[in-house]
């Protein structure tokens, strides 16, 4: 009955007859990532055996409904691998290694189950397979199969799952050391077979070597490679075959290795008619200075095609070779090329030698696995002196002009405690004369421009430039074709006008020949020029100023003082001293003059009136600095010059009653009011237009009186009689005052409805 003994009933074809001590699959660690990603306990579990049970005894299969139990062959699992579930992956895996051994499936899921069962208690085996899934009436086998195999630790389970991969990578000592690690028991016939198999090549690669030192101490190169060659085409991983293999055929000019910072790049041509594969190696005296005793493979399991590959992982400080195997079909497949020796000590990389006053300073890279990197400097004179370093360069100070030479060296440690140095990279400066910096930078604001003084620079020339971006630090080494243009402003005899309306930051910068210190900054403003104010005198000795309001400007100093006061202050000094918040200034006594600070939204929004008072104003308009702390130069004030207040007043005097025999008439009033005297005055003229809507201008009617201005002037105040009827009734009367004098007089008008005569 089945299930009584493991194997008792087995005897079909291609059932296994042991139990499986390895799974002897090779890519068996890609396989078992995947089932884990999965989440699957073993590989069985993918094929959903159900309630049913996975049978394993007699072959590897599921049930099938009432029908006999399907085997698991390469359809279901080809089935199972296209399926979009987690565990396809692990499907595709299985179903390739059906292929290449049909029974490798069954294999593996024995080695899972059994290793699953003998971590579990023996009294609860039983219970835990039919819980993994085995049918029932294989349950009890399967327990048994758990307690007659050897167990397996941690180590030896690497080593069961690792044999196929060492096998099919050819490493006939990797194989041997991971079969020690097993049990020797003969209860997994394919496993012995592999130990035999492993012990039959290793004599034969025994045979070769011997072989081939034989033919070495003959002086037969030819041979002794040719059996070199046999013996590492069956021990990919024999040292000694190798070493035979770059003894016999030395550095050969195919293969070159160029040592870069962080890795060294190897560098080769396909010889071969037919192109292939190759394995890239690494070879490494030991601490005893044995060469070839230490091997490591640059790709790891892998192979490159002819052509360019990095080497990453190459010990900082140790003498390498390097051999390029070509392979076929997995074999070596003839002599390797071989590289000349190499000291992995990288250089500094991208040193840059850049030189200052009396200085040069070096920056590079410094490689990843330097433990130290030393500077020796020779100057002009001969003598070299070594110089302190740091990780990213160094800084030679009290230099002489002239040129300078220096010898930077990298120094590794090695395996053995000791240092290894790398041959050096030499590099040269030349130190220039350099200027003084300049020290200080003034500006001082002089009729409409400005002057600039300094202090230092000596041994070299000033330069006044405007950086386009921020400025550099004082101090701050340049190169004369780093510098901006000279500034361009106009000017003569040492004094600069800068363009109106600008602001402007000044450098000083010393110059000598192409080297250059950059200096302080100063900042300039030019405020713009303001038009002239436009005056119009009103009642109560106020006035309305018009103002051609400059579009940068924010704000405005207005000032006025009496026309005959001596000249005082510049009022644009005193209003660069003021601040755009510092408000109005305005004395009692209106005679003695004031300013007033005036903005631009308060001055479009309600205009600007002032109170000049009766007499003659001198009042002038000067803009606001922005910038704090700027050096300030104002132009000219705008002035307008006021006249003092005069005005004309008119009105019409109608006849209070008709003397018999006359005609009624109007009479026209005309006064001059000038308290602070006026020497000349405009001419008045009084037009009238029929209808009872005022006349628009002087010409806008008939002229019914005009009274010349310097005859108003002597009288101060006369009354005419006008014309009887200059036009049909009604009409309206208007007076305006004309010439040159006109707009310094006021013109008082009566109401509309006084001036309608009827």
């Amino acid at each position: 009955m089945a299930g009584q003994e493991f194997g008792r009933h087995l005897g079909l074809p291609r059932a296994l007859s042991g139990l499986p001590l390895s799974p002897l699959v090779p890519g068996y660690a890609a396989l078992a990532a995947a089932q884990h990603a999965a989440g699957l306990r073993h590989v069985g579990e993918l094929l959903h055996a159900g309630a049913g049970g996975l049978r394993v005894l007699d072959g590897l299969y599921v049930p099938a409904g009432a029908r006999a139990p399907r085997r698991v062959d390469a359809p279901l699992l080809d089935a199972l691998a296209v399926s979009a579930g987690p565990a396809a992956p692990v499907a595709a895996r299985l179903a390739a290694l059906h292929r290449a051994d049909p029974a490798a499936p069954r294999r593996i899921v024995l080695y899972q189950l059994i290793n699953l069962l003998q971590e579990r208690p023996e009294d609860r085996r039983g219970r835990d397979a039919r819980e993994l899934g085995v049918h029932p009436d294989e349950a009890a086998g399967l327990v048994a199969a758990a307690a007659l195999r050897p167990g397996l630790d941690r180590r030896q389970r690497d080593a069961a799952e690792s044999l196929a991969d060492a096998r099919a990578q050819g490493r006939l000592h990797r194989l041997r050391a991971l079969l020690d690690r097993l049990p020797a028991s003969g209860a997994d016939p394919a496993l012995a077979a592999l130990r035999t198999e492993t012990a039959e090549r290793l004599r034969a690669v025994e045979d070769a070597l011997r072989e081939g030192r034989n033919a070495e101490r003959r002086g037969d190169a030819d041979a002794a490679g040719d059996a070199y060659l046999r013996a590492l085409r069956e021990a990919a991983d024999d040292r000694r075959a190798l070493g035979g293999l770059v003894r016999v055929h030395g550095p050969r000019r195919g293969l070159g290795a160029r040592l870069r910072a962080d890795h060294v790049e190897l560098s080769w041509r396909e010889s071969r008619p037919t192109p292939g594969e190759w394995r890239l190696l690494r070879l490494r005296k030991d601490g005893d200075g044995r060469a070839g005793t230490v091997v490591r493979s640059v790709l790891g399991a892998g192979t490159a095609a002819a052509g360019t590959v990095k080497d990453t992982e190459a010990e900082p400080g140790a003498t390498v070779r390097y051999a390029a195997l070509p392979l076929r079909d997995g074999r070596v497949d003839g002599p390797p090329l071989v590289s000349r020796p190499l000291l992995v000590a990288p250089e500094v990389e991208h040193p840059v030698l850049t030189d200052g006053p009396e200085r040069v300073d070096c920056s590079w890279q410094r490689p990843a696995g330097a433990s130290d990197v030393t500077v020796e400097h020779t100057g002009p004179d001969g003598r070299t002196r070594r110089l302190t370093a740091h990780a990213g360069g160094f800084t030679a100070t009290g230099l002489p002009a002239g040129d300078h030479a220096f010898r930077i060296v990298c120094h590794y440690r090695t395996a053995d405690g000791g240092t290894v140095s790398s041959p050096g990279v030499r590099a040269t400066a030349t130190v220039h004369p350099w200027p003084e910096p300049v020290r200080t930078l003034t500006a001082r604001p002089a009729d409409g421009g400005v002057r600039f003084a300094w202090t230092g620079a000596r041994g070299g020339e000033v330069r006044l430039v405007r950086w386009p971006g921020e400025a550099p630090a004082p101090g701050a080494e340049l190169r004369t074709g780093e510098l901006p243009p000279p500034l361009d402003w106009p000017g003569t005899a040492g004094l600069l006008r800068p363009p109106p309306g600008t602001y402007t930051e000044v450098a000083a910068v010393a110059v000598r020949g192409d080297r250059a210190l950059a200096g302080p900054v100063v900042g300039v403003e030019a405020v713009p020029r303001v038009p002239a104010p436009a005056v119009h005198r009103l009642p109560g000795g106020q006035a309305r100023i018009a103002l051609e309001w400059p579009q940068e400007v924010t704000h405005l100093v207005v000032g006025w003082e009496p026309a005959d006061a001596a000249a005082a202050a510049d009022d644009g000094d005193r209003a660069a001293a003021r601040s755009p918040g510092d408000g109005d200034r305005e004395p009692a006594d209106r005679a003695r003059g004031g300013e007033r600070t005036v903005t631009a939204h308060a001055y479009r929004r309600g205009g600007l009136e002032l109170p000049l008072g009766p007499g003659a104003v001198r009042v002038r308009v000067t803009p606001v600095p922005r910038v704090p702390g700027a050096v300030v130069v104002l132009p000219g004030a705008a002035e307008a010059l006021v006249p003092a207040d005069a005005a004309v007043f008119y009105e019409l005097v109608r006849p209070r009653r008709r003397l018999p025999g006359r005609r009624r008439t109007a009479l026209l009033r005309v006064t001059l009011s000038a308290p602070a005297g006026l020497a000349d005055a405009p001419e008045f003229v009084c037009v009238a237009r029929s209808g009872t809507l005022r006349p628009r201008d002087a010409a806008d009617g008939t002229t019914v009186l005009r009274i010349p201005g310097p005859e108003l002037a002597r009288h101060g105040s006369l009354q005419r009689e006008l014309p009887a009827a200059p036009c049909p009734a009604p009409y309206t009367l208007r007076g305006f005052l004309l010439g040159e004098h006109a707009a310094s007089v006021r013109l008082e008008e009566p109401s509309l409805a006084s001036l309608v005569v009827r």
